[in-house]
């Protein structure tokens, strides 16, 4: 059997249109073929890097605004539940960040990820306390608690900041970021189709 090509996937837990992606992604890299790669990270430090202190929808109010209307087609589109926001915006993630570094290589990433993004937007509830990550580890059958130490030990802490140094190094400034093999960068929820297809060799016409 061909090896199968592999797409990373960083997101940050604050992000909107993270949360798009990450509830559809591994359907469609299921049915595409190709092998995921989850890459949690935290977009403070790249934004601080930009002279930014919060989200750029929240410095540009009419950007924030169309963002906000526009994840509420999208979510419709998709079939997932009516957005509701949260009362902070962005939220703290350091927390889910931290258990999802820690978890990036185990079976239950994916619907920890969800679970998080869920509890966020689809219910509007902070994320921001480690009680509230270590209740939605509990919900999915896993050990919160056990998990929540892990995940704030040292070694795991170094992790996530080693990740987001490669973040800045690879060129990524937003998320959804989708990286192929090749090195070829994708940018928001909207391309995560055309960097499934690049993952898999299908390019357009003229492009190596």
């Amino acid at each position: 059997m061909p090896r199968r090509p592999t797409l990373e996937f960083w997101f940050e837990f604050a992000s909107t249109y993270s949360y798009l992606a990450a509830m559809r992604i591994e359907a469609l890299a299921e049915e595409a073929g190709v092998g995921l790669r989850w890459r949690p990270f935290l977009l403070g430090p790249i934004f601080a890097g930009q002279g930014w202190t919060t989200s750029p929808f929240n410095l540009f109010p009419a950007k924030g605004r169309a963002m906000w209307r526009d994840l509420a087609r999208e979510a419709a589109r998709l079939g997932l539940p009516p957005i509701r926001r949260p009362a902070d915006f962005p939220q703290n993630s350091l927390a889910a960040a931290r258990v999802a570094s820690y978890g990036a290589d185990q079976p239950w990433i994916g619907p920890f990820t969800r679970a998080v993004f869920e509890a966020e937007f689809a219910r509007g509830q902070s994320i921001a306390e480690p009680a509230a990550i270590s209740a939605l580890l509990n919900g999915l059958g896993l050990d919160g608690p056990a998990i929540l130490k892990a995940a704030t030990s040292e070694p795991n802490k170094s992790r996530l900041r080693v990740v987001g140094e490669e973040a800045k190094s690879r060129g990524i400034f937003g998320a959804p970021t989708f990286l192929t093999e090749d090195g070829e960068l994708f940018w928001g929820n909207d391309r995560l189709e055309q960097a499934l297809a690049w993952a898999t060799g299908d390019r357009p016409p003229g492009l190596a």
